[in-house]
């Protein structure tokens, strides 16, 4: 019997949910982080990322397929046993959580920079979060929705910045690798935080209804996403200067500045307010997460309850620590290489002892 029969999700609620985990605040200052690494051949650092995405998604699946109604929590019990596998549960928790709370600080602040700025930090925090609260708590198939008709109500934002072509010059890319492959190799490490996401594979995927088609979803959740980050990244390269790019902490704000309708001149306000909808499904898939885990660690079905005091305990944060921007970019460090551990490294290794695990358990059955 399927465990999670009764909460599946469709194949494209599938890649939105992956696609919606990959799209959060880090777009902001992607352009910046690739001009300092890569100068303009960032945007080939960009497609490499993909490339690697698509490899550790891969894998993910192939140790997946063996036990297609497990999450990641079920299969280190089922391979360790409950005492060691509910230990190697609690990591898994603290980074889905600890993600959580990277991208609403970093949410939170942008909020207050940009309309709020004399609010209270924790107040800032309940309006962002409690509405959140609501769709975590529901399970896989009110995500799946929730970030499918995200989608559907906000890819045009995106299309937007079309308009800042006519000021650009694409003579700025140009001459192309005019560094050498070293700054650009360097440059897929600093896209690791924008592309952080496709990790959500390892408790979303026995949620599939039609798992024979997941390699099919991750490539175009992956694609989709590769689309968004490249389109900003080359406007935003042909629209600075090379070295201009670099004096703009986030280069996209400033971007859609120039950006101006007969109707509408502050459209980096507008653009903002409906992108707060795109950052939701970039931490609510997190935090579905981390409140799953938490009930297979504790052997109890209690989502709105695990999901209450995440809630809580976050606001509860927010008032001991208000944290600042210095403190967000250090975490935001942090997550990076944890991110290489856990969704870069971490599934090769999983795929190579699921492979023994399964030679002995052979072996011994005979």
């Amino acid at each position: 019997m399927k465990k999670y029969a009764a909460n599946q999700i469709t194949f494209l609620q599938f890649v939105f949910i992956l696609h919606g985990s990959q799209v959060g605040t880090g777009i902001f200052a992607l352009p910046r982080i690739l001009a300092e690494k890569a100068g303009t051949d960032g945007w080939i650092s960009v497609i490499l990322a993909w490339c690697c995405n698509l490899i550790a998604s891969v894998v993910i699946i192939k140790v997946f397929k063996k036990y297609p109604n497990d999450t990641l929590p079920d299969l280190l019990i089922r391979l360790f046993g409950k005492i060691v596998g509910r230990i190697l549960i609690l990591p898994i928790i603290v980074y889905f959580a600890f993600m959580v709370w990277n991208i609403l600080i970093a949410t939170m602040l942008y909020v207050k920079g940009w309309f709020l700025p004399m609010t209270p930090d924790y107040v800032v925090m309940i309006l962002l979060i409690v509405p959140g609260y609501l769709v975590a708590s529901k399970g896989a198939r009110v995500l799946g929705r929730y970030s499918e008709l995200v989608f559907y109500m906000t890819i045009w934002l995106f299309l937007i910045l079309i308009f800042a072509i006519k000021d650009s010059h694409w003579i700025h890319l140009l001459p192309i690798v005019k560094e050498g492959w070293l700054p650009i190799f360097q440059g897929v490490a600093a896209t690791i935080y924008p592309f952080l996401g496709f990790e959500i594979l390892f408790v979303i995927y026995p949620f599939l209804q039609k798992k024979h088609l997941a390699v099919r979803g991750v490539v175009l959740a992956n694609t989709i996403t590769l689309a968004i980050h490249l389109g900003i990244t080359l406007i935003s390269f042909a629209f600075f200067s090379p070295d201009g790019i670099t004096e703009y902490n986030e280069p996209v704000f400033n971007l859609l500045k120039v950006i101006e309708f007969h109707f509408i001149e502050r459209f980096d306000m507008v653009f903002l307010a409906l992108y707060l909808f795109v950052v939701t499904t970039c931490w609510l898939p997190y935090a579905f997460g981390a409140i799953l885990s938490t009930e297979i660690w504790l052997g109890k079905k209690n989502s709105q309850a695990i999901a209450a005091i995440l809630v809580v305990f976050i606001i509860l944060l927010i008032l001991l620590t208000h944290p600042s921007w210095n403190e967000s970019n250090k975490w935001t460090q942090i997550i990076n290489q944890a991110g290489i551990g856990f969704a870069y490294l971490f599934p090769f290794l999983l795929y190579i002892y699921v492979g023994i695990y399964n030679r002995f358990q052979r072996s011994e059955s005979k």
